[in-house]
């Protein structure tokens, strides 16, 4: 099999350009959110008195944003940036700072965030989060293996909660002494508050299910920037000079080339603001997902454009094409503004906001600059990184000249001033690029990653085939455990381990169910006896009387069980003349031998018993099971399907089939 593209997106069936918070969201139903879009609150745990609290809030507000710039600036979000504002009270919902970003098709931004909510707890102990998705609780799908049976979608409002960098999940009481410190019913965010301050040490998950979160933040935050790439890019010297100041419009600008519509190429059949003549070599940081985005799709520009591509064989050609498939994603934002920007929608410089004095004294007492000297090289380069996280990240009044991604664009090439000699000159000597071959994957990588991002490592996944021992009986075993699950109408319970499942009848039960249908009781039937004549001449004479009644009871219960096995006889007799046993591998006994036998023979599928009569042999159920399984697995050539997907939900991976 040949590799696969892991990383490789299709246009959406709807464009939608990036979603803009709305002030209120976060009380609106979750149904009503865009998609892909998650919410975070952080309570405050001490101050009970309103103005008290929202003091202490705004305070710790100031404090957080100065220690998340620490982490995340530079960082290039994909639709919107983790942002906290103070929201106030209102109803059952007490005062808090939160906020609701929309991550797109980027998930790991959803994740960043989730690292960020654990490391504000553990920093700021003093603070409660609790964070959603439009899926709900999606920490508690993340370890829904490990999850106790009682908590699902319906038993889950507000108990899941971060508190002291710790997943909290409130239980519901289990017995009468329970209920004096844990509510019937879900709890109010009040109370849950309490219950998680004052009770910390019953309410702290379960280890797997921490693991199972934890196994997706445990990367951060060096995986903020292994997540990045760097790519050579031949692009106009303006998007260079825009991309060198503010690499943050690098996400719009992928996004409006990667949901472009009909009426969005019809801009580009004439470039306005950046024409193909100017193009220069740059190296472009992306992060891997907007990468991937640009990489795997293919486009050829209109003849009119003015862009060309060189032969696929030139070393440039990747080069080329990323620089006009971003060109493209510029054009169109720009494109959707008028070119000259009115004076009410040209933004003040940073410095002049009066939250800047305090969010930079902030990054000092943090350290961010790292002892660089001010007005130093790289001082400039932290200090243009957190005036883009300041933009992003930290709340300022609403204000109707907040501008577009491309009215940004246009005002940054506004006033800029750059050379484009000088940008040819950077771009001769460039550091060289990163290697995109993480864009294939074997199939053998592919199904390792599923496995990490479920959470299993399945046993001898990955080794020499000569070193693999399978036992096909676990197959079975397995089988047989699940079937003898009871499922309800949330569906069936796959077993993990067959040891601890094995297949159990109750033969009393099911002599008892017997008896109910037939209306007898045990005393007066044993299904064992039917075929043998009873004997009455043990009744006493003084009870005979007293009995007559229910003799004809028994007579018609011993006549309905003979007349079901005169049926079955007869169906296995109309069977046995047809082919149908022969799809089936059957048991056969020699004589003199404790171990059956199994023949696959057509002919020696019916034998006779003393009277004449055909008998048909047994079916070895477990040997046909696995045949059947295997057969079907083998007939999936290496492709998901029913046989795989049944087995591996169940712990068990079968080898490639090696047969030629």
């Amino acid at each position: 099999m040949g590799k696969g593209k892991a990383l490789g997106v299709g246009p959406r069936w709807v464009h939608s350009p990036p979603v803009v918070v709305m002030e209120g969201l976060l009380e609106e139903r979750r149904s009503e959110w865009p998609q892909d879009t998650v919410a975070y609150r952080f309570y405050h745990t001490g101050a009970q008195d309103p103005a008290v609290c929202r003091a202490e809030l705004e305070q710790q507000l100031e404090r957080i944003v100065g220690r998340l710039a620490l982490l995340c600036a530079g960082y290039i979000w994909h639709n919107e940036a983790f942002r906290l504002q103070y929201t106030p009270g209102r109803g059952d919902i007490p005062a808090h700072i939160g906020g609701v970003t929309n991550f797109g098709d980027n998930v790991d931004d959803e994740w960043l965030i989730v690292y960020l909510i654990q490391q504000i707890t553990k920093e700021f102990p003093n603070l409660v989060a609790s964070v959603e998705d439009n899926d709900g609780d999606f920490l508690l799908i993340e370890a829904a293996e490990y999850l106790p049976k009682w908590l699902n979608p319906d038993t889950s409002a507000n108990r899941v909660f971060f508190y002291h960098g710790e997943l909290h999940i409130i239980p519901i009481p289990q017995n009468p002494g329970e209920l004096s410190w844990l509510p019937a019913s879900n709890p109010t965010i009040p109370q849950a508050l309490n219950l998680v301050t004052t009770h910390s040490d019953r309410c702290l998950a379960a280890e797997p299910i921490h693991k199972a979160v934890r196994r997706r933040i445990e990367s951060y935050p060096e995986k903020i920037h292994a997540d990045r790439h760097q790519a050579y890019c031949y692009v106009p010297a303006g998007i260079a000079a825009v991309l060198k100041h503010r690499p943050d419009l690098l996400a719009p600008a992928v996004q409006a080339f990667y949901l472009r519509d009909p009426i969005d190429l019809r801009t580009c059949r004439t470039f306005k603001h950046f024409l193909p003549k100017t193009r220069i070599m740059t190296l472009v940081t992306f992060t891997k997902c907007l990468y991937a985005q640009l990489q795997q799709q293919h486009f050829m520009p209109d003849r009119r454009s003015g862009y060309t591509l060189p032969p696929q064989s030139n070393q440039y050609f990747k080069a080329h094409e990323l620089g006009m498939k971003l060109a493209h994603g510029f054009e169109i934002l720009c494109s959707k503004c008028s070119q000259s920007l009115p004076s009410s929608k040209v933004e003040s410089s940073i410095s002049s906001d009066p939250l800047w004095e305090g969010f930079l004294n902030s990054l000092k007492k943090n350290n961010y600059f790292r002892g660089e000297l001010e007005g130093s090289a790289r001082y400039r380069e932290l200090l243009q990184s957190a005036e883009i996280f300041f933009q992003h990240s930290v709340p300022r009044p609403k204000s109707s000249s907040a501008l577009s991604p491309g009215e940004q664009v246009l005002q940054t090439l506004q006033t800029l001033s750059y050379s484009v000699e000088e940008l040819q000159k950077e771009g001769d000597s460039l550091p060289p690029e990163d290697d995109d071959s993480w864009l294939d994957i074997s199939p053998e990588q592919l199904d390792q990653m599923l496995e990490e991002a479920s959470g299993r490592k399945l046993l001898n996944s990955f080794r020499p085939e000569e070193e693999l021992d399978y036992d096909l009986s676990d197959v079975t075993k397995s089988m047989k455990a699940f079937v003898s699950k009871v499922s309800s109408h949330e569906g069936a319970e796959i077993p993990r381990s067959s040891a601890t499942s094995q297949v159990q009848f109750d033969v009393n039960s099911f002599t008892s169910a017997l008896e109910r249908i037939l209306g007898v009781e045990s005393d007066e039937l044993d299904s064992d006896d039917v075929d043998e004549e009873e004997d009455y001449d043990l009744l006493d004479s003084e009870a005979e009387s007293d009995k007559e009644g229910k003799l004809d009871g028994d007579m018609s219960a011993a006549k309905a069980l003979e007349n079901i096995r005169d049926y079955m006889e007869q169906m296995d007799q109309e069977l046995a003349g047809t082919h149908i046993g022969k799809s089936f591998t059957k048991l056969t006994e020699e004589v003199g031998s404790d171990e059956p036998n199994v023949t696959t023979e057509a002919e020696g599928e019916l034998e006779s018993d003393a009277e004449g009569n055909l008998k048909i042999l047994p079916v070895d159920v477990d040997l046909n099971l696995v045949e059947n399984l295997l057969e079907s697995y083998s007939s999936q050539a290496g492709l998901a399907g029913p046989a795989s997907n049944i087995l591996q939900s169940m712990g068990i991976r079968l080898p490639d089939n090696q047969d030629k």
